[in-house]
């Protein structure tokens, strides 16, 4: 297989995947956020939530309608750009994709028409149901996407059997193909990261509003939510699912984790490398160590010997200073998040947050800070899996089209990067218009989105003009 056609189709996949992957951890942290101020508004009656609700389930809406578009190009690719992958593990792969589509994302466009359109039409008790339904259904969008990419990560539940075009993986166990061995790990991670997103996110605004003095109950209540939603979220994914997501990979992926950490001498305790490079011609990690710590975080013993990339064949090695950098800008980014939320609940327990134009400021920027690290952390798992498509099973360049050719694929990929930056300008500029008109006073008798006038007028019909 010519490389430069495996190197163009990774390259569009990478390129779609990042782009889409800007707008679903927006939708699975903002539904949270509105389950949480619906709820608040049903419990104390008071008008403020159900502003801040009303506003959130309009981005909420519009994040969610981009992402359906950059999402659905890139189940496409696994006909035209990976079609000997997707005849290899179609029957594992597959059916995890279907499961994502009848179980999550019916569920979600099935009752969003309800929380956007349905309100002053449906009681409020059922709204808010409809609220948690969109929000489960985004979470489960999240569950089947993450379960079909940690099987390639930790295949489990399959064999490999004769099929009419060759030898494939068959399911033989779907729920050890669903709990294989990263699956929940890598779950909990990813779901914590959408959590982020959604918190940070309403942080930007809000503090924007703070500092513009606009829209203050408004912006201060949605602020307090997120603010400790954030710091609780940021302090159990780095903890918690961060901790264990390292164990996980160091027990089935030792070339991924060598090459995480630059660990390089097998049977030797690894360092903890704070930043730095990766030399390859001198088969060393330069950059400032902590002695052992890597070591004592996986098995509580600093002097543990870890595999190194010196046992790991050249071949077998994924692209090491990708890695070893994606790797250490998440880590980065997840304490300063912490250092954030912490600094921003220290100063409200003083009084003093929504004076603090300097922290304020950092929070309207902050929106950033969880797409870079998600970002990151996808490019990890995706790099540090190389040179497999199917960790031990079956190789990247394996999986590739067998009729490629390098045209088509610079051609498409120039096509997809200028489509996919035009839905990320009309985002923007969506976004922006709704930022700049604020919040609509709180009115539960109307839809949060009004139809146009001829819409309604067809929707509105009576039996008697049929």
């Amino acid at each position: 297989m010519d490389e430069a056609v495996i190197f163009l189709s990774r390259l569009q996949f990478a390129l779609t995947n990042i782009f889409h992957y800007f707008y679903p951890p927006f939708s699975i942290g903002l539904g949270v956020f509105l389950v949480i101020t619906e709820g608040l508004y049903l419990k104390t009656k008071n008008s403020v939530w159900l502003q801040i609700t009303r506003f959130w389930t309009k981005v909420f809406a519009l994040t969610f309608t981009i992402g359906v578009a950059t999402g659905i190009p890139m189940e496409f690719q696994f006909g035209t750009n990976w079609a000997a992958y997707s005849r290899y593990v179609g029957d594992v792969f597959g059916s995890a994709l279907a499961a994502e589509g009848i179980f999550a994302f019916f569920l979600e466009s099935g009752f969003l028409a309800i929380l956007v359109f349905g309100s002053g039409k449906v009681s409020r008790k059922f709204h808010y149901f409809s609220t948690i339904m969109v929000c489960l259904g985004a979470h489960f969008s999240a569950v089947w996407i993450v379960v079909a990419n940690s099987w390639m990560q930790t295949p489990a539940g399959f064999e490999i059997v004769m099929g009419p075009n060759g030898m494939r993986a068959e399911i033989t166990d779907f729920w050890s193909m669903v709990f294989n061995p990263s699956s929940v790990i890598r779950l909990m991670h990813v779901i914590t990261g959408c959590w982020l997103a959604g918190s940070f996110f309403v942080m930007s605004v809000s503090a924007w509003y703070i500092l513009k003095k606009k829209h203050l109950p408004f912006a201060e209540s949605s602020m307090k939510v997120a603010l400790i939603f954030a710091l609780v979220v940021s302090l159990s994914q780095v903890f918690i699912s961060g901790d264990l997501s390292g164990k996980s990979v160091h027990k089935y992926q030792p070339s991924k984790f060598a090459a995480m950490e630059g660990h390089w001498k097998s049977g030797s305790p690894a360092d903890m490398v704070l930043f730095g490079y990766i030399d390859k011609e001198k088969g060393e990690t330069i950059g400032p160590k902590i002695p052992g710590l890597t070591s004592w975080l996986i098995d509580r013993d600093a002097e543990l010997p870890v595999k190194g990339l010196d046992s790991i064949p050249v071949n077998e090695r994924p692209p090491l200073q990708i890695t070893f950098q994606s790797y250490h800008l998440m880590i980065s980014i997840g304490v300063l998040l912490i250092l954030l939320s912490a600094s921003g609940c220290f100063l409200w327990w003083r009084g003093k947050l929504f004076d603090s134009k300097y922290l304020l400021w950092i929070f309207v920027f902050s929106v950033l800070l969880p797409v870079f690290a998600n970002t990151a952390g996808w490019i990890t798992a995706e790099v540090g899996r190389q040179p497999w498509i199917v960790y031990g099973l079956m190789r990247t360049a394996e999986g590739v089209s067998p009729t490629l050719s390098q045209s088509q694929l610079y051609f498409s990929n120039i096509l997809f990067f200028l489509l996919y930056l035009s839905l990320f300008a009309v985002f923007v500029y969506v976004l922006d218009r709704k930022i700049k008109h604020g919040p609509d006073p709180a009115d539960e008798s109307e839809p949060i989105v009004k139809l146009p006038v001829k819409l309604r007028e067809i929707l509105n019909f009576r039996k008697d003009k049929i």
